[in-house]
């Protein structure tokens, strides 16, 4: 069997919860580009004036990415990876990490877990992720939104310099906004990410189809991706949109999906959906596959 064995004790708490912050991060590592590239397109189209007509379009997962190297470099790929990082190590390890411990809990540590209790732990641990990591979120789209990163006119210098510059400007709740659709697209994604993936795993040991190993956690990660950004798309593209506006631009995210309908139509809500797909469906590879193997490695250095 390729990679680690699992060891005869299940990994803690503290395993997991250090497990998912550093297999996250590292998924974001190979995945970053794509994520950017779909923040770009989904903004795309935001803004009906002279000076967004005669901006640069992005046509295209492909497309975008090669007009950015063009046009901005290659470093603008990783344009708020600090915050990416940030958010990952704080974002995930709560929502992913603490995940199987909130789901014993709600089972009161039965060994049949139903799908409504998965559902309740991913939106339980998907909410207290928000709540703690938003302002890394807040900063990671807005710089991966701003474009030319040669421009002395560019919104932020430095990841610092954005955490100061957003409650300066906008005061402390800047950086938190977006929370509501935030909570709402982590709920989404949580659920179906998590449950999906702890479902199809459960699924191909049980059939004996495979045993638990990586082609069963690789499996596994790629329907997790697919069901994720389906569902999820519409919540993210509004997400997005909201977190990345001036003050004053939407009066609510309901203000914004309403606004996004009207001038754009429905196909507005699925923009990005290509690098979405790709990017959920990359990071959860590699993010699961590395999150199971960790899991193993920290045990079995913990043990020995």
């Amino acid at each position: 069997m390729v990679g680690f064995k699992p060891t005869d004790v299940p990994p803690t708490a503290s395993v997991k919860f250090i497990g998912a912050g550093t297999a996250a991060c590292i998924a974001d590592l190979f995945t970053f580009p794509l994520d950017t590239a779909k923040v770009r397109l989904q903004i795309q189209g935001e803004l009906k004036s002279a000076a967004e007509v005669a901006t640069v379009k992005y046509r295209g997962v492909f497309g975008t990415i090669t007009t950015m190297v063009k046009t901005e470099g290659p470093r603008s790929l990783y344009s708020g990876l600090v915050a990416g990082l940030q958010r990952q190590m704080s974002f995930a390890s709560v929502r992913i990490g603490l995940y199987d411990s909130v789901k014993q809990f709600y089972t009161k540590g039965s060994e049949h877990v139903g799908v409504g209790s998965r559902l309740l732990a991913g939106c339980t641990t998907g909410a207290m992720a928000v709540a703690f990591a938003q302002p890394t979120d807040v900063v990671k789209v807005r710089f991966q939104a701003q474009a030319n990163l040669s421009s002395p006119n560019r919104r932020y210098n430095g990841t610092i310099e954005a955490y100061k510059t957003i409650a300066k400007e906008e005061g402390v709740r800047g950086l938190w906004k977006g929370t509501f659709p935030n909570i709402t697209r982590n709920a989404i994604v949580n659920c179906t990410e998590l449950v999906t993936y702890d479902l199809i795993k459960d699924l191909l040991m049980k059939n004996g189809l495979l045993s638990d190993n990586l082609p069963c956690h690789f499996s596994s990660a790629i329907g997790a991706g697919f069901c994720t950004t389906v569902i999820a798309s519409p919540v993210d593209v509004v997400k997005t949109r909201y977190m990345n506006s001036a003050p004053g631009q939407y009066r609510s995210a309901f203000n914004c999906a309403v606004t996004m309908f009207t001038k754009e139509g429905l196909t507005a809500f699925y923009k990005g959906f290509m690098p979405s797909f790709l990017r959920l469906g990359s990071w959860n590879i590699v993010m699961f596959v590395t999150y199971e193997q960790l899991k193993r490695a920290l045990m079995l250095a913990r043990l020995s």
